[in-house]
């Protein structure tokens, strides 16, 4: 879009939400998803590939520490039942925030396990040190270290790794999505008929009692419908033409924030949180997006 400081100017789009949204979906009320980037085009993309690039070195990092954690860490509950936390996860989130904070003193972090720091500055890291807590407590070989990247209230980079395989995936504003340096797309299914569906469930009981009514009529519509305990996960996988489609309700911005910019830069149509659509998550490629989207509304 043009750069309103700079005649004849391009800045990269921010991530497209869809529908247009009002108020402005946020991430906590300081940092919200917008304006545009403000910096020039030249700072601009250095920067978005440098944090790009170092969030895929932390995200590596601490990775490392959570492959090596797993079938020995203690688990506690928190908001429900369903809702728990390991020593991994604080530990995790522990280092990431150190690596953070060498790199990018100034930056705010948002984390999933400790918190809002230094909410004001233009920066803002959004981490999820382990999404798929529970599939890491049961030893499910499936969970994700998750590093979004936020500036001036966009996102513009990020990094989720699949621990257990060391599959790294990155993307940055304007700059593409890959994963082992290689380019991703989503994919493109004959209609609603051949998709594959990707999901989540609140950890609200009763809220799961409305999400399974809507797995209930959707799944006759579709090729399938999966549910693999990794929102992160999820959406890379779209962006990487994996799956087809993915939608969750009640999920928090260190859950969706990478993922849903790399599967925006990948292509996906992505929706994301805010009052007017009962926070809810949704990415697919464009054509899939129109034909799922309205069986997902409630």
């Amino acid at each position: 879009m043009p750069d309103p400081t700079r005649a004849g100017a391009e800045t990269p789009a921010p991530l497209d939400l869809d529908p247009p949204l009002t108020p402005a979906v946020s991430l906590t009320p300081a940092v919200s998803l917008t304006p545009a980037v403000s910096l020039t085009p030249a700072a601009a993309a250095a920067d978005i590939a440098r944090w790009e690039s170092l969030a895929g070195d932390i995200a590596r990092t601490a990775g490392r520490f959570v492959g090596a954690s797993l079938n020995r860490s203690a688990v506690a509950v928190k908001s429900s039942p369903t809702d728990v936390v390991t020593q991994t996860d604080l530990d995790t989130e522990a280092l990431i925030r150190r690596m953070i904070l060498d790199a990018t003193p100034d930056a705010g972090i948002i984390g999933e396990e400790d918190g809002h720091l230094n909410p004001s500055a233009p920066l803002q890291w959004i981490i999820d040190p382990l999404d798929g807590t529970v599939n890491f407590s049961y030893g499910v070989p499936l969970f994700a270290v998750s590093i979004g990247v936020a500036y001036a209230g966009d996102l513009v980079a990020g990094a989720v790794i699949d621990v257990l395989r060391d599959e790294l995936f990155t993307g940055g504003l304007g700059r593409g999505a890959r994963v082992g340096g290689q380019a991703l797309a989503v994919s493109s299914p004959p209609g609603l008929a051949g998709a594959l569906v990707t999901t989540g469930f609140s950890y609200s009981s009763a809220l799961r009692v409305e999400q399974g009514r809507t797995v209930g009529a959707l799944l006759p519509r579709v090729r399938d419908v999966r549910c693999f305990g990794s929102a992160a996960l999820q959406l890379c996988w779209v962006a990487a033409g994996r799956v087809d489609a993915y939608f969750e309700r009640d999920i928090k911005p260190w859950d969706w924030a990478a993922g849903a910019l790399i599967a925006s830069e990948a292509g996906a149509r992505v929706e994301l949180p805010c009052p007017e659509n009962d926070g809810l998550v949704a990415a697919a490629g464009p054509a899939l997006f129109h034909d799922l989207r309205p069986m997902i509304a409630t």
